[in-house]
């Protein structure tokens, strides 16, 4: 009896995800239908193309060693400046909790980097470091903030009552952190993983196409748009967004297998 009332809640549970499945492909559809009914109406392949140009762009592109190449340059760079400026805010914020001073002190700096327009560390970068590893930095300080922000917000919204139960049972600090901590900063950090991922991406190729560094995603969209090359440019916008989900997925995936949540 009870394998059967398993097997029915399976089966009901999968037909919701061929349901939902169904539905945004149903979606995507209407979409790339009305994207394409609207470059037909315009008619102009430099103001607007449709999918199936954009497609057969994208097609060309992907035979190709310099496409591949750009992708690669790109991705080492902003995974790098993600992990790296992800690090520093995890432990920022973790030495701001600990020390009041700590988070004092550094308020101005984060309030900084929230604040000034990513066009002006490019400006400093490019002056300062070169444009090679322009989307590294870009990526690292746009991060840093997120994460620092909200895992500060998830280790003050820890539940103080579990803390003193832990002091009073002496509890050691690893476990503190794993049943206490980890819980209420979990949310917070993924959250804040997700918003600076797509940050990431978006200063990072934003930094290359003001830098232009060569063999660069951002490079490859600049080229584009000084050909005129619009089917092109919308095949790079795509390969970004992709790879950029992609990254997204795979870090999520990580860390909910890492955090016993998969």
């Amino acid at each position: 009896m009870l394998k059967n009332e398993r097997a029915k809640t399976m089966t009901d549970f999968m037909k919701k995800i061929k349901s939902a499945e169904y539905k945004s492909i149903f979606i995507v559809l209407i979409w790339l239908f009305v994207w394409q009914l609207i470059s037909v109406t315009v008619h102009n392949k430099v103001l607007l193309v449709g999918p199936v140009e954009t497609v057969g762009a994208l097609s060309k592109m992907f035979l190709t060693e310099e496409y591949r190449s750009s992708i690669a340059f790109s991705l080492m760079r902003i995974i790098g400046g993600f992990f790296l400026g992800s690090i520093l805010g995890i432990l920022l914020a973790w030495a701001s909790y600990r020390v009041k001073m700590i988070e004092d002190f550094l308020e101005p700096a984060i309030l900084v980097l929230k604040a000034v327009p990513v066009a002006s560390f490019v400006i400093l970068l490019l002056i300062w470091a070169g444009n090679k590893i322009l989307a590294f930095y870009i990526s690292m300080l746009v991060v840093l903030p997120v994460l620092y922000l909200n895992t500060l917000g998830g280790l003050k919204a820890t539940d103080v009552k579990l803390l003193e139960m832990a002091e009073v049972f002496r509890m050691p600090s690893l476990r503190r952190i794993r049943y206490i901590y980890m819980p209420s900063v979990y949310p917070y950090l993924r959250t804040g993983l997700q918003m600076a991922l797509g940050m990431a991406w978006k200063s990072g190729v934003a930094a290359e196409v003001i830098g232009q560094p060569l063999g660069s995603m951002g490079n490859g969209l600049y080229q584009a748009k000084i050909y005129l090359e619009t089917a092109e440019l919308f095949a790079w916008t795509i390969s970004i967004i992709f790879v950029s989900f992609l990254m997204e997925k795979a870090v999520l995936i990580v860390m909910d297998k890492t955090l016993g949540r998969g």
